[in-house]
């Protein structure tokens, strides 16, 4: 541990800190369980009879809903050295929960429960908390009406909360406006219990990891390209799915963070295990060695049928970059991380083809924008992304995440190369993919500390 790491209790229960710079950032961090893999290590398991096995997911946080609803549909989860347990009756004898399903904060779980949930036999109700009863619903729950889901819904049918009566299904053929792993997860979920078949075409490449791991569960499930644009056929489920023993790789957005950190505080060193570098996650780092970051990729592996590498980064100039069309999909909760990098960059960088970032937990092109803008950063909104003039450096300022724990961590970063002291306001929200996220700062280094009530 560098000798400039604070011996301070843990930062886990704070919401306010001060972040200064500091002395370089050196060491190793294995940063959590890739999240988008653990929400589908514990909603996937209830489609399969018998015990799934799961290592080292993301267990906490929005996580921890996904989890809490399994056991709630009838799963019984227990804990064996340090693995966890989800033993599954299967897709077909799931009970009927008891209470409402609460999704709390998290959009992965409630789009992935509409399809997993619209041809049961029974009702269920999902509920969410302020921040994801904000965000659009209708973009699933309409191919759903398609294939025969009766629900209710806020706004329209567009809004959380969200009733389903329990319905038949039958497979369709949907072409998806804008590429989703969300969404096409939900209707491929669904296919397992609609009559015939489901085929949903992707209009670009979106994440994949529902795919791989319905097909290593045995699901009947195809895919191919066809004039250019990947689409996958599932058809209704016939024999059980098989139980999986996984280990989930660390998560390569949680990564980013200090990944970026890493290249913009000088004189560091860091290595980050055992990242998963999935071909459609894998953007933040492309996207940083085409600005000159020095990030080696070592140890490369497969791992429970994705691909992991250890990162070592060292840090050095960055130069501004374009990021656009479908590479946008690859690090799209990681922009916010982008642009500090990017503000630390020499020349103009420019984000396009991003609106998706409105409606996440904020809208984080005003967010990012706003609160970088308070930092010095000459960052400017546009419809769809930013553009970003680098080299002027940041200053310390008083800054919010808005409760998004993409902006928390974000501003986190940018604090490290600030000149004088940045608080940041609202950062609890963190653990919702990072919990422990401000501890492993500190432990390579980076000077942050619970900010004294004024």
């Amino acid at each position: 541990m560098p000798s400039s790491a604070p011996e301070s209790p843990t930062l886990t229960a704070v919401d306010e800190i001060s972040v200064s710079a500091g002395a370089a950032l050196q060491g190793t961090l294995t940063p959590p369980g890739d999240k988008s893999i653990s929400h589908r290590s514990f909603l996937l398991a209830t489609l399969a009879t018998g015990t799934t096995e799961v290592r080292s997911a993301l267990e906490t946080g929005d996580c921890g809903h996904s989890k809490a609803i399994a056991a709630a549909l009838g799963c019984r989860i227990s804990y064996e050295n340090g693995v966890t347990l989800v033993d599954s009756p299967g897709l077909r004898d799931l009970s009927e929960p008891e209470a409402e399903l609460d999704c709390g904060r998290s959009g992965t779980t409630m789009r992935l429960l509409c399809g997993l949930l619209a041809g049961r036999p029974f009702p269920t109700f999902l509920t969410a908390d302020p921040q994801l009863a904000k965000r659009p619903m209708g973009r699933v729950l309409e191919p759903l009406s398609e294939m025969g889901a009766q629900y209710l819904a806020r706004a329209g049918g567009t809004r959380a909360p969200i009733a389903f009566a329990g319905s038949q299904l039958q497979g369709v053929r949907h072409e998806l406006k804008v590429a989703s792993a969300q969404v096409k997860s939900a209707l491929l979920l669904a296919g397992l219990d609609a009559h015939g078949e489901t085929v949903v075409v992707e209009p670009g490449p979106a994440r994949d990891h529902t795919e791989r791991m319905l097909i290593a569960q045995g699901a009947p499930l195809t895919s191919g390209i066809t004039d250019g644009r990947r689409w996958h056929r599932i058809e209704r489920l016939q024999e059980p799915l098989q139980p999986l023993s996984l280990t989930v790789p660390a998560d390569p957005s949680s990564a980013a963070f200090p990944l970026v950190a890493a290249c913009i505080v000088p004189g560091s060193d860091v290595v980050l295990r055992n990242v998963c570098i999935n071909p459609t996650r894998d953007g933040v780092i492309r996207v940083l060695q085409r600005m000159g970051a020095n990030i080696t990729l070592e140890n490369e592996r497969m791992e429970g049928g994705e691909p992991v590498a250890d990162l070592a980064v060292r840090s050095g100039p960055l130069t501004a970059t374009e990021i656009q069309g479908a590479e946008v999909v690859t690090l799209i909760d990681e922009l916010p991380i982008v642009a500090v990098a990017a503000a630390m960059a020499s020349g103009e960088t420019v984000v396009r083809d991003a609106a998706e970032m409105r409606v996440k937990e904020t809208d984080r092109i005003a967010t990012t924008a706003e609160q970088l803008a308070h930092m010095g950063a000459q960052i400017s909104e546009t419809p769809d992304g930013w553009r970003i003039v680098g080299g002027a450096g940041l200053r310390g300022a008083d800054v919010h995440s808005h409760g998004d724990h993409r902006l928390a961590m974000a501003l986190t970063v940018a604090g490290l190369v600030a000149t004088g002291t940045t608080n940041v306001r609202d950062v609890a929200c963190a653990a919702d993919s990072y919990p422990g996220f401000f501890d492993d700062l500190r432990k390579i280094g980076g000077r942050i500390s619970p900010l004294e009530a004024s």
